[in-house]
């Protein structure tokens, strides 16, 4: 392993609940790894754009095991944008971890550790970076993994269930829909995913429910 894998830059490394997914209402222990290529326009993670702070992924898995809680989420920013987030998870899986990957759908997602569960974005023309979505790679998301769908109005979600028909049909991911925070009423999306009788589920950004004036740490 070369030293640039054997390290990781770290914004954060908290418990809490966990606030998305088919988890939403874990405990879950989050390490936000810094740094993104992408600039989605609602993006609500700017501050991991920074470099953080250089940790060893034998120190990153020791402060997790300090934390105690069975679940792990590898997020940021965008964390395979490092060189040492596959083999962070793979320490974390050792270690007995039940390990998930948020990730944007957008950077190379092939050799993972087959025992991370990954939850994947499908970036919609709304967030200014649907060019970026990788479609062979996200048509093949197995099924214990997930496809985030984030919109921020109908013409979003018309956009999102034509892929769901042409590039990803057949995906095998749970599909998770969710109105972006102050521009989708969540009734709004409701609707259109009753109207439609759209694959998947809706989901709420519970921590911005149970914390909605904290912004890091939740």
């Amino acid at each position: 392993m070369s030293a640039a894998e054997g390290r990781v830059g770290v914004t954060e490394l908290y418990a809490s609940i966990q606030g998305e997914s088919t988890h939403m209402g874990r405990p879950c222990t989050f390490i936000r790894l810094a740094g993104c290529p992408l600039r989605c326009r609602w993006c609500d993670t700017e501050y991991s754009f920074e470099a953080g702070t250089r940790m060893a992924i034998e120190a990153v898995v020791e402060a997790v095991q300090a934390l105690g809680v069975p679940l792990v989420e590898v997020t940021g920013g965008e964390p395979l944008s490092q060189r040492g987030c596959r083999p962070l998870m793979a320490a974390l899986a050792d270690a007995g971890f039940e390990v998930l990957l948020e990730t944007s759908g957008s950077v190379d997602m092939t050799n993972i550790d087959p025992r991370v569960t990954v939850i994947a974005d499908l970036k919609c023309p709304g967030s200014n970076e649907s060019k970026r979505n990788l479609w062979p790679q996200l048509a093949k998301l197995r099924a214990q993994d997930e496809l985030k769908i984030v919109v921020a109005d109908e013409a979003d979600f018309q956009w999102a269930l034509k892929r769901l028909d042409e590039q990803l049909e057949g995906v095998a991911a749970t599909v998770l829909w969710s109105a972006v925070h102050g521009e989708l009423k969540e009734t709004q999306l409701a609707s259109l995913i009753m109207a439609s009788r759209a694959p998947g589920r809706m989901q709420i950004q519970l921590h911005k429910v149970l914390w909605p004036d904290t912004d890091r740490g939740v």
